[in-house]
């Protein structure tokens, strides 16, 4: 450590320099979960399957604190039906996907194309599309594409962006967004 002193570098310097690391590192969900703060401490999140025919409109977050049976309604809704296989669904998903509707400003609920995929389901899209990840976040169950009739794609991208968490990609051509929880990052056209 004497050394370190020498150059300037003092533990208690190194200490500051992890804590200001820490602060930077940590935004990736702070700004979502500030947007779903205005909404008091209740989350919500409404959705439909134009597959399965079924809906959700569940409050799944009440008095700071996720609500196990409304995350397993979401994970049996988000399942891959093709398989008729779940997987828990990552509730910071959910919390993107809601605090981005919170900002478009609609009582619409989302028509969910796709939540978790079987690893099967994911190579056979992925057989017939070019925009299919070897490696999706929706096979661990961390993605959702999705769309409104009411709002364009640039509009969901842009509230979806906004949040500043996880991933976001906009599909124009498929008329969806993807929205997933994973690194901070955009693409699409």
């Amino acid at each position: 450590m004497v050394e370190h002193a020498q150059s300037g570098l003092t533990r208690r310097g190194l200490l500051g320099i992890f804590a200001a690391t820490a602060v930077v590192a940590a935004p990736s969900m702070s700004n979502a979960f500030g947007i779903l703060r205005g909404a008091g401490d209740v989350r919500r999140i409404r959705m439909y399957s134009g597959r399965t025919g079924e809906s959700i409109d569940t409050i799944y977050w009440l008095e700071g604190k996720y609500i196990p049976e409304a995350l397993n309604e979401i994970t049996y809704f988000m399942r891959d039906w093709r398989q008729d296989e779940k997987k828990d669904i990552d509730p910071r998903t959910i919390d993107i996907a809601a605090a981005a509707h919170r900002l478009l400003d609609v009582n619409e609920p989302y028509m969910l194309l796709s939540g978790y995929r079987t690893a099967k389901t994911n190579a056979m899209l992925r057989s017939s599309s070019r925009g299919v990840a070897r490696n999706s976040l929706h096979m661990k169950a961390q993605a959702a594409d999705l769309r409104m009739r009411s709002r364009s794609v640039p509009q969901i991208y842009r509230a979806a962006t906004a949040c500043e968490a996880g991933g976001v990609g906009k599909y124009s051509r498929s008329n969806f967004v993807h929205m997933d929880c994973g690194p901070i990052r955009t693409w699409g056209r």
